[in-house]
This record gives structure tokens, C-alpha cells and sequence, in this order.
């Protein structure tokens, strides 16, 4: 392959895998691929960003073999660009490919659909369009057989329904750690509803745990005669710390039942239940493939549902009711007793196809990503304010301890850099997020800002764990931030499927514009219209 202008194309006669991409509207793929290559640009045309992409390429060569990622930008994801927004939230939900839109929207023209809790033609074609979409909910996550899938709103959904199904009692013990989301500690509000106590694996200061320590605290309360449960974070949504599957084995091996938040670490991790079998998952199919929302799922052992005590039933989850009475029967199908009501069968067709694109497209997701937050850290780390030499930012998360090679290696770290604006005084105070957040807007950046709905991971990464520990009932967000001096949070930037190197350089010019005076000084004024002269 040769090297050409960043705007040109180029044929490959042979390309690398797969030899099909996946073509969500059931055309061929053409007998040549065209590719967008992001190669060194003749010099007439050479700019800054040409040369940082040209000097990016020859340290990262591997990141040429995820070419077919920069297809899949120019297809699906055109509209970023025609925009020209730098999306990088893809922790708080993915991008929608454009295709998966088109074919859905298609099918929904030319079917009819209803109820599924009917026998019309209408409500058999949605019936078969859902265990369509949980055959391939089981496929994609490698499911052995003794698995089910329950549709629900959201991962936060789903890890409701365990929690509040789950039969805690006196003795037992519900074991989390401190790096998780509000969804996983508020099943401690059930646990301890029913007399069990919650125990935490305490976060590192880049978030996640140390394993022996994780497995200590397993091992102090252990199951004696009662159930207990052990929910593990897979990929935090703030640290960065990816932890280890195996935990869920050595949980179980000690009389644990095991529940994975994998909202944050499915969209760009190849997840097996045949190696992992834990006995319930849940995620979210917005974080993995942008479209459509409103969609989750608990994949789950339908040998843990049958010890699950559902709180209540509703249409749907039953098959008799006695009114007046007390008696009631639940639905025969496992599955069935969990959905509340009527499934989204509108959108489940899109789960379908949905899976099926991200699974032509994840192999590459790990060494591309890997190439991108490795020059994003690394360039981050080295901008200085021009005033007083002092760095501009400061990362709090995670970094990779390791750079991925070739396709299909995993990354042991996600894809998100959490971090702080330091201002150019000698002390480095930290810069407001909500300023940093409006300085990125006006840049046509679309970033998160705040604690992420995981406050312990944001205490262990911002060192107020202390603070945390002394807080009182009643308390409110800004009583916090009066305690701590400062606002409560992190800068969050979070690639995923749709990034290339252009977002991450926009990252970073964004970045040494506050590295200069003058630029930061006319932003704060902008943002607080505070007088000339108040220097930040």
C-alpha cells in the first residue's frame, strides 16, 4: 500500500481481515475495497495536523492494519465530520451507525407488528424478531446452553431486578467494590433492607483493586448459610481500571452467586460466558452500538433466576391471577417472568442487526484504540503553560500498562483518559470543570464532566476518600464542594468505535489552547465575565 494524500483513495486487492465486512443493508461488499488511509500528505498540502498524523503513524504503524475502522467513519459515522464535533463520550453512549438506522427504519416500513402477548400474524412476527434478538444477544457473549436473556430498559435495569429479587437475609453479605456505578451500590439498599451487610473491596488511587486484597475481602465473608452476592465492575466508567474476570471463579468457588456490570467494558471487549460463566450480566446495546436506546439486557443462568424472589408481578410475568385473592402463578418461561409489561419488540430487530455490526468491527477495536489513548496520554502529559512551564492538565486515571501490537490482542485498560485543568499559578490549582466543560463546547467538543455516577472511583482518583467518610446524612452536592474547596469531578474523554486520530489531535489542540495566556484568559472572561485582568 502506498503512501498517498490523507483525501485520497486507495485500492487493496488483498485486504486485511475480514475478507466480508458486514453490510447491514444485505448488498455484496465490492469486488475492491476502498479505504481511507491517513498517510503522510504531499508537502504542498502538509499542515500541523498533517505532520502530528504523519509523526503519529511512524510511532504507531500498527494503527494502519484497523484501516478498515476509517471505512467504517466515512460510511457510517460522515455526519461527525460534516459537523465537524469531536465526540468523545462514548463511556456515556455510543454513536449510532447510520447504516443500522437506515435498515431498520426499512424494516419497520414494510412490517407490521404488535403486541407479542398475542397470537396475531402481527404479534408472531414480534415474538420471532425477540428470541431472534436474544439468540443473538447469547451468540455475541458466547453463551453456553442454561443461559437466558431478559430485555430491559437499561443495564441499571437489570441490575435492579437482581437486586431487588435477590434473597438476602441476616447472614448474608452483599460484596462490591468502592470503583463501581450508583447502579451497583444501590443493590446494597436491598441487602441491607433485609437485615445483610455490605462489604467493599476499597479502590486503588487509580481506581479498581488489588486482587489479593479483592480476594481477602471475599474471603472474610464468605457465604455461611446464607445466599451473598459479589457484583464486579468490569471496566470502570471513571478510573479506567479494567478487573479481573477470574475474580468471578474464585467467587463462585467459595459459595458467592456473581453479578457483572459489563455496561462499560461490552462496547470494546470481546466477553466470553463459556470461559466467564458468571451467573448474571448486564449491559446496555446504547453504550455498544449507539442505537437503539432505551434497550438492555440481563444475561443470566436460568439456574440464578430460579432462587430470585420478584418482589411483585405486573402484565406479562404471569399466566393465573386470583382477583379477589392471593393466589398467583408466574409465566411458564423463565425470561418471561422478568419483563414487566411489554417488551420494546419495536426496536428488538435492531438489537439483531446491531450485534451483528459491532462483531465485524471489535476485533479491531482494541489495537486502534490502544494506538489513540496511548498518543492522547502521552501528548496530554507533555503540554506546559507558556507562562510558567507548569503542566496543563493532570491525569488521574488509569494508564495502559501495556501498548497492543495486532489484532485481536485485548487491552488491559479501557479507552477513557479522567483528568483536571491545572491552572498556571505555581501551585497548580485545579480549574473548574463546568469553565473546562464550556471552553469544549465552544470548540465543538463534546466531552463529560463530574463524577460519572461512580463516587468512589471520583474519591479514590481525586484523593477525598477521607472527606467522603465524614459526610452526614442530608447532604447535598454543594455542602460537599464547600468541604473540598473545589468542584467535584473529572474531565472525562472516552473513545470508542467511530474514533480516529483527527479526534484525538482536536483533543489535544483544544488543550494547548489553554496552555496559552491569552487564549485562556479571553475563555474565562467569556465564561464568568469577570473584569480584565483576573488572571487564571
Amino acid at each position: 500500500m502506498k503512501s498517498v494524500s490523507s483525501h485520497e483513495t486507495v485500492w487493496s486487492e488483498n485486504p486485511a481481515w475480514p475478507p466480508n465486512s458486514y453490510h447491514l443493508d444485505g448488498s455484496p461488499p465490492p469486488s475492491k475495497l476502498t479505504t481511507y488511509t491517513p498517510l503522510t500528505p504531499p508537502i504542498s498540502q502538509q499542515d500541523t495536523e498533517a505532520r502530528a498524523c504523519s509523526a503519529f503513524l511512524k510511532s504507531f504503524p500498527e494503527y494502519q492494519s484497523t484501516w478498515i475502522l476509517d471505512t467504517l467513519r466515512r460510511t457510517d459515522f460522515g455526519r461527525l465530520d460534516r459537523a465537524g464535533e469531536t465526540y468523545v463520550d462514548y463511556m456515556g453512549g455510543a454513536q449510532h451507525p447510520e447504516s443500522l438506522v437506515r435498515i431498520h427504519s426499512s424494516f419497520l416500513n414494510e412490517s407490521i407488528m404488535g403486541n407479542t402477548h398475542s397470537v396475531s400474524n402481527s404479534s408472531k412476527l414480534s415474538s420471532q424478531c425477540a428470541e431472534e434478538a436474544r439468540d443473538a444477544v447469547l451468540s455475541f457473549f458466547q453463551a453456553p446452553p442454561g443461559y437466558t436473556v431478559i430485555f430491559t430498559a437499561n443495564a441499571t435495569a437489570a441490575l435492579k431486578l437482581v437486586g431487588e429479587a435477590y434473597p438476602f437475609t441476616a447472614n448474608s453479605s452483599y460484596v462490591l467494590g468502592a470503583d463501581s456505578h450508583n447502579s451497583v451500590h444501590g443493590i446494597r439498599t436491598y441487602a441491607t433492607r433485609r437485615g445483610a451487610e455490605a462489604h467493599y473491596i476499597p479502590s486503588t488511587s487509580t481506581g479498581g483493586f488489588v486482587l489479593s486484597t479483592a480476594k481477602d475481602v471475599l474471603c472474610q465473608h464468605r457465604p455461611q448459610d446464607a445466599p451473598s452476592l459479589f457484583a464486579l465492575t468490569g471496566l470502570s466508567n471513571i478510573s479506567n481500571s479494567k478487573n479481573p474476570l477470574s475474580i468471578l471463579e474464585f467467587a463462585s468457588s467459595l459459595g458467592y452467586n456473581t453479578l457483572l456490570d459489563a455496561a462499560a467494558l461490552a462496547p470494546s471487549s470481546i466477553i466470553s460466558l463459556t470461559e466467564i460463566p458468571v451467573d448474571a450480566m448486564a449491559v446496555s446495546f446504547y453504550k455498544m452500538f449507539g442505537y437503539p436506546t432505551g434497550v438492555g439486557a440481563l444475561i443470566v443462568k436460568k439456574s440464578f433466576l430460579e432462587i430470585l424472589e420478584r418482589p411483585w408481578f405486573a402484565g406479562g410475568t404471569v399466566d393465573v391471577v386470583q382477583v379477589p385473592g392471593s393466589i398467583v402463578t408466574r409465566a411458564s418461561n423463565l425470561h418471561e417472568q422478568f419483563e414487566d409489561g411489554t417488551i420494546n419488540f419495536m426496536t428488538l430487530p435492531a438489537i439483531t442487526d446491531g450485534l451483528r455490526f459491532l462483531s465485524a468491527y471489535l476485533p479491531f477495536l482494541p489495537l486502534r484504540l490502544s494506538c489513540l489513548i496511548h498518543y492522547l496520554t502521552d501528548s496530554l502529559s507533555r503540554l506546559r503553560h507558556d507562562s510558567t512551564g507548569t503542566p496543563v492538565v493532570k491525569i488521574l486515571s488509569r494508564l495502559p500498562s501495556k501498548r497492543l501490537k495486532s489484532i485481536g490482542e485485548q487491552a488491559d485498560s479501557g479507552s477513557t483518559i479522567s483528568l483536571i485543568f491545572l491552572s498556571a499559578s505555581p501551585a497548580g490549582t485545579m480549574l473548574p470543570n463546568s469553565f473546562i466543560e464550556n471552553a469544549a463546547v465552544l470548540s465543538s467538543i463534546s466531552l463529560r464532566t463530574g463524577c460519572m455516577c461512580n463516587p468512589g472511583g471520583a474519591a479514590a482518583l481525586l484523593g477525598i476518600q477521607d472527606q467522603m467518610g465524614k459526610l452526614c446524612p442530608g447532604v447535598t452536592l454543594k455542602d460537599f464542594e464547600c468541604v473540598v474547596g473545589h468542584e467535584l469531578g473529572v474531565v472525562r474523554i472516552s473513545l470508542g468505535l467511530a474514533s480516529n486520530f483527527q479526534d484525538v489531535w482536536k483533543v489535544v489542540t483544544f488543550a494547548s489552547s489553554l496552555a496559552d495566556s491569552r487564549t485562556r484568559q479571553a475563555l474565562w472572561d467569556a465564561w464568568t465575565n469577570a473584569p480584565i485582568g483576573q488572571a487564571v
